[in-house]
C-alpha cells in the first residue's frame, strides 16, 4: 500500500471513529436512521442509498429512508415525506427464502451482497431497479447490501449503497473492498446505535405507561383527582413554554431543552401520585358530613324522630283531656304541635344548608349549629336521651370553609409526603434526577410558610413553583368537583393576585401567567365556555 493509500486509509478510519461517536449521541430516531444513510454515503461516495429496518414480526424489510443525490430524491426520516413502496417479504408464499430480493437475501443469510453491475448480475431479481431506471432515466449499476446486526447479533435492519462515484473521475464504479469492510463497520455501529436508542425509547414508553397508570389507579378511585392530574401537567407545561419565551424581567435567562421539558412533563404527571394513598371518602368529600356515605340522612332520621316524639306527646295531651273535653285546651296542643314541627322542619333545613361547603360560614351559623346540637335531645336505639349531634358532627357541620376538618385536611395534605416519599426512592436517571424536587413542591409558599418542608422562594427552583401555579389555577377553575363549581377567569385570577400578595404563589411567574395569556389558551381548551369573561387586573 502507497503512502497516499495509508493516509487515505487512515482519514476514511478517523472519519469513521467520528461518525460511530456521532451516532451515539443522537436521541431521534428518525434522524439517527437518517445520520446512517448519510454517513455510508459519505463514507464510500455512493451516489444512492436506502435503508431497511426489520418489521416487528421479523417477517419483512421495511422502507425507513432513500436518498439518491444526483436525482434529488429525498424520502422518509425528518424529510416528512413517507417512502411509497410496499416492505419487502423474507419468505415466499410457500415459506421458502426471499433469495431473489437482494435486500432480502442479505437480511436472511446475514451477508453482505457486492454488485459490481447489476444488469450484468443474474443471480437476483432487480425488475424493480430496471423500472426505476426507465422511469427516471437514471442508470442503476454497482450494489453494496450489509445486514446490520444488533449486540445480540440479530438482524434489525439492512444498509443498500448503489453507484460508487470515483472522486477523481466522476465516473461509477464498483465498491471496493475497502468500501465494503468500512460500510460492514459502520453498520456495526450503527446498528449498536440503533439498538440502544430503541431500547432506551422502549424504556422512556415504559416508564411514561407506569406513570399513566399510577394516573389511572387515580382517576379510577377519583375521577376528579384523576383529572386534575391529566390537567395540571398540561397547563404547566404551558406556562414553561411561556416563560421560556420571555426576553425580559427575571426569566429572560430561563430557558428550556427537550431534555429540560420532559422532565418537567414528567414531573408533571407525577406530582399528585401520592394521592394513591388518600382515602377516597376524603378525596371525593362533597358535604361536611359525607365519609363513606352521607351522613345528612341519619340527621334527617333524627328529625323525623322528633316529629313522631312531638306528636305522641301531643297525642297524649290530647287523649288526657278527654274525659274533661276541654275543646280550647285540645286546641292549644295541636298549635303547639305545629310549632314545633315547623321549628324542627326549619332545624333540619338548616343544617341541610350547612351541609354543603362554603367559602365562609358566618358565626352565628356555627353558634346555631352548636345550640341545635346540645339543646335538641332525642333519644337513640339504646333509649338513652342524648344529644341530637355528637362533637364529631358538629364539628363537621361548623367547618368554616369547604368540608374537609383540620384533620382531613392534615389527611390530604399529606399526600404530598407520600409524593415525596415515593418519588426520592426511585434511581432516577441524570436527565430526571429533579423530578421529586419539581414535583413535591407544588404546595409550599413563596412566604416559607407551606407544606411540607416550609421552602422558600429563593430555596425551590422555577419549575417546582410553575407546578404550584397551575396547581392553584386548576383547582379554582375546575368543574368536575364534587364540593364546588368552577369558577370564572376573572374571579380564579383575582384571587391567585391576592395569593401573590400574601407570599402564596411566585409573582414572576403570575406576570408571565398573565400577561403570556396562558389562562385564555388554557381556558379555550379545557373550561366550559360560562367560565370564560373578561379579565382586567
Amino acid at each position: 500500500m502507497g503512502k497516499s493509500s495509508a493516509i487515505e486509509l487512515f482519514r476514511r478510519l478517523e472519519q469513521l471513529n467520528q461518525i460511530g461517536a456521532a451516532l451515539s449521541r443522537e436521541r431521534d430516531i428518525e434522524r439517527l436512521l437518517e445520520n446512517i444513510l448519510e454517513a455510508a454515503k459519505a463514507l464510500t461516495g455512493a451516489d444512492a442509498g436506502t435503508l431497511y429496518s426489520m418489521t416487528p414480526d421479523g417477517g419483512a424489510l421495511r422502507f425507513e429512508i432513500m436518498r439518491t443525490d444526483s436525482l434529488g430524491i429525498r424520502q422518509g426520516g425528518t424529510t416528512g415525506q413517507r417512502v411509497g413502496l410496499p416492505d419487502l417479504p423474507l419468505r415466499r408464499a410457500d415459506g421458502s427464502p426471499n433469495d431473489a430480493l437482494v435486500a432480502a437475501h442479505a437480511a436472511i443469510h446475514e451477508r453482505t451482497v457486492n454488485i459490481a453491475d447489476v444488469y450484468a448480475e443474474a443471480g437476483f431479481d432487480f425488475s424493480g431497479t430496471r423500472a426505476f431506471d426507465q422511469r427516471t432515466g437514471y442508470r442503476s449499476q454497482s450494489f453494496l447490501t450489509v445486514p446490520m446486526k444488533n449486540h445480540e447479533g440479530a438482524v434489525i435492519g439492512v444498509l443498500q449503497l448503489i453507484n460508487a462515484i470515483d472522486p477523481a473521475t466522476g465516473q461509477v464504479g464498483p465498491f471496493s473492498l475497502e468500501d465494503q469492510s468500512l460500510t460492514e463497520s459502520l453498520a456495526s455501529q450503527a446498528a449498536i446505535a440503533l439498538s440502544n436508542r430503541l431500547l432506551i425509547t422502549q424504556l422512556e414508553t415504559l416508564f411514561e405507561s407506569f406513570v399513566k397508570l399510577i394516573n389511572v389507579a387515580i382517576d379510577e378511585k377519583s375521577p376528579y383527582t384523576g383529572g386534575h392530574c391529566e390537567r395540571v401537567p398540561q397547563l404547566t407545561m404551558m406556562l414553561a413554554e411561556a416563560a421560556d419565551a420571555t426576553t425580559t424581567g427575571p426569566l429572560a435567562d430561563f430557558r428550556m431543552s427537550e431534555r429540560d421539558r420532559y422532565e418537567l412533563q414528567m414531573a408533571g404527571l407525577l406530582h399528585d401520585c401520592g394521592k394513591i394513598t388518600t382515602p377516597v371518602h376524603v378525596v371525593d368529600k362533597a358535604t361536611k358530613l359525607q365519609t363513606i356515605y352521607d351522613r345528612i340522612g341519619l340527621i334527617d332520621t333524627r328529625f323525623e324522630v322528633l316529629k313522631r316524639d312531638a306528636e305522641l306527646d301531643a297525642l297524649r295531651a290530647q287523649l288526657a283531656l278527654r274525659p274533661v273535653q276541654d275543646a280550647g285546651a285540645e286546641a292549644m296542643a295541636q298549635a303547639a304541635l305545629q310549632s314545633e314541627l315547623q321549628a324542627l322542619e326549619a332545624d333540619r333545613e338548616f343544617l341541610r344548608r350547612c351541609n354543603h361547603g362554603s367559602e365562609a360560614m358566618q358565626q352565628a351559623d356555627q353558634l346555631r349549629v352548636r345550640v341545635i346540637g346540645t339543646q335538641r335531645q332525642w333519644r337513640n336505639p339504646e333509649g338513652v336521651q342524648t344529644s341530637f349531634l355528637s362533637a364529631e358532627e358538629m364539628e363537621n357541620l361548623t367547618i368554616r370553609s369547604g368540608t374537609l376538618t383540620q384533620a382531613e385536611r392534615d389527611t390530604i395534605n399529606y399526600h404530598i409526603v407520600a409524593t415525596i416519599k415515593m418519588l426520592e426512592t426511585l434511581p432516577w436517571p441524570r436527565h430526571l434526577k429533579n423530578v421529586p424536587e419539581y414535583a413535591g413542591g407544588h404546595h409550599e409558599r413563596m412566604d416559607g410558610k407551606g407544606y411540607p418542608r416550609g421552602l422558600t422562594r429563593a430555596q425551590m427552583s422555577w419549575q417546582a413553583r410553575m407546578i404550584g401555579v397551575a396547581d392553584v389555577f386548576e383547582a379554582l377553575t375546575a368543574a368536575d368537583r364534587p364540593y364546588k363549581s368552577g369558577m370564572k377567569l376573572s374571579q380564579a385570577l383575582g384571587i391567585m393576585q391576592r395569593m401573590v400578595h400574601s407570599g402564596h404563589i411566585d409573582p414572576d411567574l403570575f406576570d408571565v401567567f398573565v400577561q403570556g395569556k396562558v389562562y385564555q389558551r388554557y381556558a379555550e381548551q379545557f373550561l366550559d365556555p360560562e367560565q370564560i369573561d373578561e379579565v382586567r387586573l
